[in-house]
């Protein structure tokens, strides 16, 4: 066997090693397309860039159903069996999905340049690999005989939706473009990253903190996925004054989480304590979107604009993705598992990602400090999701370590 193919036998032997390898590629290339497009509209860099769709929804697509995913289903399709001692996913399934989303992915940069039917080939690439990819899990789910199944079976669903919900973006339809766009938040994301938190953040806790307790009520189970369902329907109902009623419980839920997961304990242990503070903006970004729909209700005004949307993507979502995605990297790797100084540097790092897009959406700044704040959270963001993918990508196509 030469050394390409020894390669990529090697890159392909795991789903996690291509599709992570993929997600980390879109850490940067979704960002710097969109840097590239904030330069034209807001850094006066020059002239706007005309697109063939809006970029507002050129945005969302990219980070909801084009950067996420790759490591959703990298993620789950390597612990699907381990959760429900199942059998693992085939290879071919798990590389045909990853072949699919990733030349959608380069497809949907041509098309944004190019041709609406171009944009329209993309979409159904996407349509297809996510549905190989869900497919290849469900198989999983339904074989195997494993008692508790509840992790999996909401991952599940969601994924189900989401699928759907990406249909929304073929129709190049205004109504159900916004549908895809307030669900993949509400109905995709925020309960796959939910799930995964509540089922291995204690878990890895209770394997690094002395005299640990796991804490992991199924109540939450119930109420986060579906008040989150909830907030997206008063939001694509453009009833935001009142999603306090559903964002309040999710908060207190979080943050009463949070605090019986031990953050505190949790910091002294790196790559462990990347997975808390992570969770903890998860509680931090409901609690920012309760205060903004009850002031919406008595005042009629957004005080916090889109901080509260930014504090969950990047603050809880992202967070959560770069130390679940190290941890996955290294542990399937054979390496130490342990985040180095480097490491840690990265994600501590990132959180200014997220403090800097809050700040640029509290009221009183000018649109030339918001477009300068803009414009540093993307630098940051490029500079350490780049730093974190020189470090680890190179893994994927290493043999695991023995």
């Amino acid at each position: 066997m030469n050394n390409l193919a020894k390669i990529w036998q090697i890159f392909t032997s795991a789903p996690h090693r291509v599709f992570f390898f993929w997600g980390g590629v879109q850490s940067l290339l979704t960002l710097t397309w969109w840097m590239a497009d904030l330069a034209g509209r807001y850094g006066g860099f020059y002239a706007p860039i005309s697109w063939t769709i809006s970029p507002i929804d050129a945005h969302a697509f990219l980070m909801i159903y084009g950067f996420f995913p790759f490591f959703i289903f990298g993620f789950l399709m390597t612990t699907f069996p381990r959760w429900m001692n199942g059998q693992e996913v085939e290879r071919k399934a798990y590389l045909l999905s990853f072949l699919l989303l990733s030349t959608g992915s380069i497809w949907f940069y041509l098309g944004l340049i190019f041709s609406l039917i171009i944009l329209k080939i993309a979409y159904l690439l996407f349509l297809t690999g996510w549905g190989l990819g869900l497919y290849a899990l469900l198989r999983v789910y339904l074989r195997a005989k494993h008692p508790d199944k509840l992790h999996a079976a909401i991952t599940s669903v969601v994924l189900g939706f989401g699928w759907l919900l990406l249909a929304g973006f073929v129709s190049n339809q205004a109504t159900f473009i916004a549908i895809a766009k307030v669900g993949g938040i509400w109905l995709i994301l925020l309960p796959v990253f939910f799930a995964v938190s509540h089922r291995m953040i204690p878990f890895f806790s209770a394997n690094a903190i002395p005299n640990y307790k796991i804490i992991r009520p199924t109540w939450v189970l119930a109420v986060v996925p579906s008040f989150a369902f909830i907030h997206g329907i008063f939001e694509l109902a453009a009833l935001q004054a009142w999603t306090w009623l559903v964002d309040l419980p999710m908060a207190a839920s979080a943050i009463y989480l949070t605090r019986a997961w031990r953050l505190r304990d949790s910091l002294s242990v790196p790559i462990l304590g990347m997975l808390h503070i992570g969770f903890a903006w998860f509680g931090l970004a409901l609690a920012l979107y309760s205060m903004q729909s009850f002031f919406l209700l008595l005042t009629g005004q957004l005080i916090f604009a889109k901080a509260p949307l930014h504090a969950l993507v990047i603050g809880y979502f992202s967070s959560i993705l770069m130390a679940m995605a190290t941890r996955v990297t290294l542990g399937h790797s054979g390496r130490i598992l342990k985040a180095d100084r480097l490491t840690w540097a990265i994600f501590l790092a990132f959180q200014s990602v997220t403090i800097l897009r809050i700040v640029s959406e509290l009221p009183g700044l000018d649109l030339s400090a918001r477009s300068d704040l803009y414009l540093c959270a993307g630098l940051v963001w490029l500079a350490c999701f780049g730093t974190w993918s020189y470090k680890y990508l190179a893994i994927y196509w290493q043999d695991v370590k023995t």
